[in-house]
């Protein structure tokens, strides 16, 4: 496993590339991806542990946060590397790709998962109030003060990019479980609140496989060797821990079925875009009659989302991209608004003469959660909130039921079902 570079956790460009090196638009995350098609393949596999430093990112995609909002989709990507290289040269980055399908798919069949790491995050939260102890290492380690080489330069660089190579995410999480002796879960939270890719699926399950929760008793050990090799002995940390323990914890409940959706949109619609999926225009189906459109570029509540700055900058942006492809594609207005509100949805369709108002699916997370509160209101005003989930997620979700390598087995299968050679 890993908190893969191309699609689950990581995409660094270094210091000298912010945020702002990375325009929000599903344009700049094709051309990103043709670029790096020429290396999708055997150097790819190769080199891809590899973190060279925050200015050398070439053996990397530098993808995920165009995939984590969906300007470009898995299918783009795998679609791209499959034709440049085939199914054996383009095997490895396929299935970082699919590592992110997988996480998705494993959430939403066990949402418990989620739900539990906001109890506990929120319990962390509340313990730091009474321990002093507590407080001054969590400020140290994100801080990047530790005395920790490697360790506190992730931490600053976390911060100061939103950004973190896979495999020094996978250092930092094992770093902070096993040697600091964190709470996993206020590590997590961590990373939420800085990352631009931050996903609740990919960061909450990569933790949790760290920590040996998502495969019972298998934990990931930062080891000082390991982190000397792949960083190019920039880093040679001492006094790491020699063991990982994994971490235990009540089972969670087995795998639900995926939520069912009812049948798509009919007769005029209102679009209503979220930061979960914002390349609407090909997800409508054809002949969908859009009216109007409206892009949310944040959930809200229960739990307000984006998280971090940087995120926001980055979804307000793409947001708004997306508020021009809709226009473009459809004919219609399309407004950008913060948060999703009922209310404004409501007029917005009863302005636009639509009768129903369609959208993404949103996994699990907090533009699901926010808009399983604004579903009743708008059922109540006659506008029933139609979620349409795209074809991949229903052909690959459903065998996330374990562990990766059992959706592994299938991936040619599902692969030929999407009209993919692999």
């Amino acid at each position: 496993m890993t908190m893969t570079q191309t699609a689950t956790m990581s995409d660094h460009e270094g210091s000298s590339l912010r945020c702002d090196r990375f325009p929000a638009s599903r344009a700049e995350g094709l051309d990103r991806l043709n670029a790096f098609l020429p290396a999708a393949g055997r150097a790819y596999a190769e080199t891809r542990g590899s973190d060279h430093g925050p200015s050398q990112r070439d053996n990397v995609s530098v993808l995920s946060r165009y995939l984590r909002y969906r300007l470009i989709t898995e299918r783009d990507v795998v679609a791209a590397a499959l034709a440049q290289h085939g199914p054996q040269g383009a095997e490895k980055f396929v299935h970082e790709v699919l590592w992110r399908t997988y996480f998705k798919g494993w959430l939403e069949q066990r949402p418990d998962a989620w739900t539990r790491f906001l109890a506990e995050r929120d319990a962390e939260r509340e313990r730091l109030a009474r321990s002093g102890g507590l407080r001054k290492a969590l400020a140290a380690a994100e801080a990047g003060t530790t005395g920790i080489e490697g360790f506190d330069d992730w931490a600053q660089e976390l911060v100061a990019e939103g950004y973190l190579h896979n495999h020094a995410r996978m250092w930092f999480a094992s770093i902070w479980i096993f040697t600091l002796r964190l709470p996993w879960q206020l590590g997590a939270d961590f990373f939420l609140r800085h990352l631009i890719d931050a996903d609740p699926a990919s960061n909450t399950l990569s933790w949790r496989w760290v920590a040996g929760l998502h495969t019972q008793g298998k934990t990931y050990l930062a080891t000082e060797g390991n982190i000397a090799r792949y960083t190019g002995g920039r880093f040679e940390p001492r006094g790491l821990a020699r063991s990982a323990e994994s971490l235990s914890e009540p089972p969670l409940a087995g795998p639900r079925a995926l939520p069912a959706l009812g049948s798509g949109p009919g007769g005029p619609s209102l679009l209503l875009v979220t930061a979960e999926d914002l390349n609407p225009e090909s997800l409508m189906p054809d002949g969908a009659s859009i009216r109007g459109a409206l892009v949310a570029r944040g959930a809200g509540s229960p739990e307000p989302w984006p998280w971090g700055d940087k995120a926001d900058a980055f979804v307000g942006a793409a947001a708004g991209d997306a508020a021009n492809r809709v226009r473009e594609r459809y004919g219609c207005a399309a407004a950008v608004v913060d948060a999703l509100d009922a209310s404004a949805i409501i007029a917005a369709a009863q302005a636009a003469g639509a009768r129903s108002v369609v959208t993404a699916y949103a996994p699990v997370g907090p533009m699901a959660d926010a808009l399983a509160l604004i579903a009743p209101e708008l059922a109540a005003a006659g506008l029933p909130l139609v979620r349409l989930r795209r074809a991949w997620d229903e052909r690959f979700w459903p065998h996330a039921t374990k562990g990766y390598f059992a959706l592994k087995t299938r991936i040619p299968e599902m692969l030929a079902q999407e009209g993919l050679r692999a």
